[in-house]
């Protein structure tokens, strides 16, 4: 017999959480553009930022492990306006500070920026892929 057990209160709080990544109102303003959801607009503008992000998270990993600075900028850049156009608002500010950072590369705060550009990019990729598993 296949039990059907609720998920732990804590995935629940992880789960919305993770939702909770994403601005609806950002979101909401991208379906305006497709009202009646007959072209799938907005899940195929979240389908399309996951594939980007686990790209550009994949080269970003890389560049920090090679010490490009520039890489890491263009990175952070790229990502700073698609996460801004898909509600990712605090992903998208950690990507600014980021871009900022790696044009003064002695910058000490470098390290935490680029780890919690890492943990939010993880945040953010769970959350659109919530959104699109419910929409």
């Amino acid at each position: 017999m296949k039990s059907h057990a609720m998920p732990a209160t804590h995935d629940i709080d992880a789960v919305a959480l993770d939702r909770a990544t994403l601005d609806e109102a950002a979101l909401a303003r991208l379906s305006e553009l497709d009202p009646t959801g007959a072209t799938g607009l907005v899940g195929r503008v979240l389908k399309t930022y996951a594939l980007s992000l686990e790209r550009l998270v994949d080269d970003f990993s890389r560049a920090r492990a090679d010490g490009r600075h520039d890489v890491l900028r263009r990175v952070a850049h790229t990502l700073k306006s698609s996460s801004s156009s898909v509600g990712a608002a605090e992903f998208a500010a950690l990507c600014v500070q980021v871009e900022a950072a790696m044009g003064v590369p002695e910058n000490a705060e470098s390290s935490a920026l680029l780890d919690a550009l890492m943990i939010e990019s993880q945040r953010v990729a769970r959350a659109v892929q919530a959104r699109l598993a419910t929409d």
